[in-house]
């Protein structure tokens, strides 16, 4: 069952019930209320009538004092009979229950328990229906100079109990007619109100079919607005998180191809130069030659294991910081770094002040010598590289690496610093380069929370700075 059928269906059934107990509560109070009003009325005519009959039996008008028991009956019967209300009948019956006086027009065949039981001084009145009628009767006994009647006063109360069925006839009437208005009006609710719920179920399909841009457009300030809104977000966070594994996968992808590429090259030289020996008759300037050529390849593979190990120890290990003056950070990496620079006469000018900075020593090494070393590798012999630390306007400390080396090109600075990107191929070779120093100087800076920062020019030099938050 839908959404909007439950919320018609239950709506409207919930409205029936409430209608319904709320029109049987008045109808009943108001029938209970209508019938204690002829109860009221019946009795205080009963006591009329009842204290007539003693008014006027102990004061006859006109009759003879020595026949009194006759004049009782009498006078009683004739001030009955000056009563002429059709609602209204009346029954005097003797001790013995034989007839006395009545002015019913029809017969009672059950027992009449309220007759049976009459006491003096005390009325009975009971409710009963003869045929399609329905009567209140009203008895007690009365005493007229020694003699005991029982006096029944009956009124035709049908009318009350018609009103009541009436107000039910009536109630149904309206209440079908209610419930067809209430029907048309909640089933378009209902519908109006699910459609944005809806259009939360189609934008639920599409993205499952793999659309994860797909977004809901409801604009309502209500809960399915902020569901919708929610929705959305929980629809951006996973487009992008799914690019971001997207991204990563194809990451390690070319990262793997890369790596399996770099592998191949100086192992398709060693096995060939190895073979070649082998197979070739000795001769002392070939084989040093093809020794050279196996060492090269195989310290290309050295530097290539132990630049993956610190990829991986890196991604893996906690390191404990410390607060350590950079200044003498920087010259013991300088004291460390002299015989390559010397090996190609590059001076490294060192310039900074005794700031503390809360680092990891051995990391922050490690990423400043394999900057310096593409700087060297860039540079020409004789030329400078800058060594800077400093504070930007924003008061962060911040290390920098400028050479006057052949620079980056623009379109190949957004890659840098992925694995195993080259920006010249022929000269990273040449210097057993993988292109993985600049993605282990990134993953030293994320440690840190800092940020790599590079400007370069072609043919002018790069600066590559290091910005500590």
């Amino acid at each position: 069952m839908k959404f909007w059928q439950k919320i018609f269906i239950y709506s409207l059934i919930l409205f029936l019930i409430a209608f319904n107990l709320g029109g049987y509560f008045l109808i009943e109070k108001s029938h209970n209320l209508n019938l204690e009003r002829e109860i009221d009325r019946g009795l205080s005519e009963h006591y009329s009538i009842y204290t007539g009959i003693i008014y006027y039996t102990i004061f006859p008008s006109g009759l003879n004092p020595n026949s009194l028991s006759d004049s009782n009956k009498d006078v009683m019967i004739n001030y009955l009979k000056s009563f002429n209300n059709k609602n209204m009948y009346l029954e005097v019956l003797d001790e013995d229950n034989s007839m006395v006086f009545s002015n019913l027009d029809f017969h009672i065949y059950e027992e009449r328990e309220e007759i049976k039981s009459a006491i003096r001084d005390k009325r009975k009145y009971i409710i009963r229906d003869i045929g399609d009628k329905t009567f209140l009767f009203i008895t007690n006994l009365v005493d007229v100079n020694g003699d005991s009647f029982k006096f029944t006063y009956i009124r035709d109360v049908t009318y009350v109990y018609e009103d009541k069925q009436n107000q039910y006839n009536i109630f149904i009437e309206l209440e079908i007619i209610i419930s067809i208005i209430l029907a048309i009006g909640m089933y378009m609710l209902s519908k109006y109100i699910t459609i944005p719920i809806e259009q939360l179920i189609n934008s639920t399909k599409i993205i499952s079919k793999g659309n994860y841009s797909e977004r809901v457009h409801i604009n309502s300030k209500d809960e399915i607005g902020l569901l919708a809104e929610n929705f959305n977000e929980m629809s951006s966070a996973i487009d992008e998180k799914i690019n971001e594994l997207n991204t990563k996968a194809e990451e390690k992808q070319r990262f793997i191809d890369n790596f399996t590429h770099e592998l191949k090259t100086p192992l398709t030289s060693i096995i060939g130069y190895a073979d070649f020996l082998r197979s070739t008759s000795y001769n002392q300037e070939t084989f040093i030659e093809g020794l050279n050529h196996i060492f090269k390849e195989g310290k290309r593979l050295e530097e290539l294991s132990w630049k993956m190990m610190d990829l991986t120890l890196l991604k893996k290990e906690n390191f404990k910081m410390k607060n350590e003056n950079i200044r003498n950070v920087l010259l013991d990496i300088k004291e460390a770094m002299k015989p390559k620079l010397q090996n190609k006469d590059i001076n490294l000018v060192i310039s900074a002040k005794d700031y503390e900075v809360f680092i990891e020593k051995d990391l922050i090494k490690n990423l400043v010598i394999n900057l310096i070393d593409n700087s060297i590798k860039a540079s020409k012999e004789g030329s400078d590289i800058c060594l800077n630390v400093y504070k930007n306007i924003e008061k962060k400390i911040v290390i920098e690496i400028k050479d006057e080396g052949i620079g980056i090109t623009k379109e190949d600075l957004p890659k840098v610093f992925e694995a195993f990107y080259m920006v010249d191929k022929s000269r990273t070779r040449a210097n057993n380069g993988a292109g993985l120093g600049l993605s282990i100087c990134a993953e030293i800076a994320k440690i840190h929370g800092a940020e790599l920062k590079i400007d370069s020019e072609l043919n002018q030099g790069t600066s590559i700075k290091v910005i500590f938050n």
